[in-house]
Order: C-alpha cells, then structure tokens, then sequence
C-alpha cells in the first residue's frame, strides 16, 4: 500500500476512534450485526453524512452516519422505497435509527461508474444510465407526500451560492452596477428556461460518481435530495458531468438519445422538437455549473473540504463554452471568461 493512502486510513482510523458518532454508531450497529463490528470508513461526501462498511457473518454492509440536525435520513428511506418500487437498484434498509441519523443498508459494492469510464465505453455505459432517467421520471412522490417542487424561487437560490460563496467569499470580485445587470438578466433567462420544462421527478444529483456498477447492471445512489424539476436537469447533469467532460460530439449523440427517449416516454410533448429540447439541455447546463462552481466553494470555506476546489475550472470552462452559443448568454460567458478565470487562477 502506498506510504501516502496508508496515512490516511491510519488517520482516519484515529479519528473515528475518538469520534463520539463513530462509538455511538458501533454500539448501534451491534444489534444488527451477530459478529463484532468493526466499521470502515469508506467516503465522506459532500455533505455531513458519512459511510462506513462493515461485515457480518456472511455479507458486508454499509452503516451511513447522517447527524439528523443537518442530514436528516427520513427522505432518504422514503425514496429509496419509491425507486425499488419503480424497479431501480437501489440500497435497501436494513435497519435505521431517524433519531440518531443512523443506517445500516445493503451494500451495493464500490466500484463508482466513473472508475470504469474511457472513451471506448462511455457510450454504452450512459446509454445505460439514461434508460433509467424515464423511471426516475415517473417518481413524482413518496408515501410522505408530493416531492418538494424545483420552482423559480429553488432555481434562483442555487445560482445565488454561485454569487455568494465563487464570486464574493472565495474571489472576492467587486460587483459594479453593470456586472450586477448582467448577471440579473442570464439568471433571469436560466430560470425562465427551467421554468419552461415539462416537470418530472427529478434524481438532482445524476452523474457517474452516484451510479454504482454491479453484476447486475447500474445502481442508483445519493437519491434523497429528488425533487419535481425540468426534464433535461438528470440528463445534462450525466453528460456534462462536473468531474469529467466528453467530447462535444459524443454528448451531442447521447443528448439526442435522451431526447428520443423521452418522447417514446410521453415526457415531452409532441410539437417539442430537438432544437428546443437542446436549448432546454444547454441553458439547464448552465445554471448547474454556475450552482457547483458555488459549492465547491462553499465546501471549502465553511465545510473544510477543499478538494472540490480542483473541479472549478471545469464548471467555469463549461459555462463559458455552453453559454457563448447563446446571444442573451454571451455576456456571461465573455465575463467569466474575462473576470472570474483568470482571478480564479490568480487566487490559485
């Protein structure tokens, strides 16, 4: 094992053993478990929640902590019913404490789709993954009720984490009379766009890193934030995934293919013709990669999780090439291109 992953699980290791949920999780897990429990921790994500696998007599586990003040895991359970009744592979749960914010589920392997990608099968693989956007779709609720609804108010607080935690906490960049029109009238339009969509259930976080590869097929995982949203959201999400970008041509071709399906689906209307659609994709793009760029920041400077830092200069890229196709969006691109890169690059 290399000196540097070996210091890190050895540090890990030290800190979960001094960490009061990390006991308290164990001490939990053992009324499940019929062997002694040892949790491992495998990945924190971008959120508070954290994930550890632990092993019975005759299969492994994944214990999930999410500390109920900020992550609570009722919507979590109540999705994961509404996905496994609607034929998704998904974790199932075994045993869940909602006042302690704890889980024990099915483990569905480790093997993120991502790992596997390369330009020989990505192809196949997201094709894969977008035959599974339709039943997505048609999961518009769960046994609590109606899924909360993406409207004009949710779509403008996301951009808002762009302005608030990129441009003002980690940049710093004065925001003139000009600059503050500008931005008011793209944001206006990525709304009005949003708002245009035909509404599905929507997964709100679809990409190669929360698809589980298995024997099987794909699984879907990090599924509790679903909302009821535009029709292109899951889809541009995969394809114009914020930790990997494809060739334009290939994301064309997949775009098409989702397209095609959601008309054989019934989820877009019959006069919807591919040009719409693909303005539909590309605006939502946008808007996405304008909300990450905000969060990797915020996950820095208030969650101490630096490493999205990294995978900002791919969102900006992608904004700055998407939206200069568009005359109402070419003065956001040219000004992210002009202002925001290159102080990005200066603040290093």
């Amino acid at each position: 094992m290399p000196a540097i992953i070996k210091q890190f699980f050895l540090k890990s290791h030290e800190m979960t053993l001094s960490d009061p949920r990390f006991i308290s999780l164990t001490h939990w897990l053992s009324q499940y478990l019929d062997t002694h429990v040892t949790p491992v921790l495998i990945s924190g994500d971008a959120s508070f929640r954290r994930y550890f696998r632990v092993h019975g007599e005759q299969r492994s586990f994944i214990a999930v902590d999410s500390p109920p003040a900020q992550v609570p895991i009722a919507a979590f359970m109540q999705l994961a019913e509404a996905y496994a009744d609607a034929g998704l592979r998904v974790p199932q749960t075994i045993a869940a404490s909602e006042e302690m914010g704890f889980m024990l589920l099915s483990d569905l392997g480790d093997v993120q789709l991502l790992a596997v990608l390369n330009q020989g099968n990505v192809g196949d693989y997201y094709r894969q993954a977008l035959t599974l956007l339709p039943r997505i779709a048609g999961v518009t609720a769960t046994a609590a009720g109606p899924l909360p609804e993406y409207d004009a108010a949710f779509v403008e607080r996301e951009l808002q984490i762009f302005t608030h935690w990129l441009l003002g906490t980690h940049l710093g960049l004065p925001l003139d009379g000009d600059t503050e029109r500008l931005l008011d009238a793209a944001f206006k339009c990525l709304v009005a766009s949003a708002l245009e969509q035909p509404t599905v259930g929507m997964h709100r976080d679809f990409h190669s890193r929360n698809l589980m590869l298995q024997q099987e097929g794909l699984s879907v995982i990090d599924f509790q934030d679903a909302v009821l949203g535009p029709v292109t959201y899951d889809a541009v999400s995969l394809l114009r995934d914020c930790y990997v970008r494809w060739p334009d041509a290939l994301v064309d071709e997949l775009m098409e293919y989702h397209y095609r399906l959601c008309m054989a689906e019934g989820l877009l209307d019959n006069n919807t013709d591919i040009g719409r659609y693909r303005r539909w994709f590309d605006l939502m793009g946008v808007q996405r990669h304008l909300k990450a760029a905000g969060i990797f920041a915020r996950l820095n400077h208030r969650d101490n999780k630096p490493a999205y830092m990294a995978d900002i200069p791919l969102t900006l890229s992608y904004i700055v090439d998407v939206a200069g196709r568009y005359p109402e969006l070419q003065p956001l691109a040219h000004w992210v291109a002009a202002r925001v890169i290159p102080a990005l690059e200066a603040r290093g």
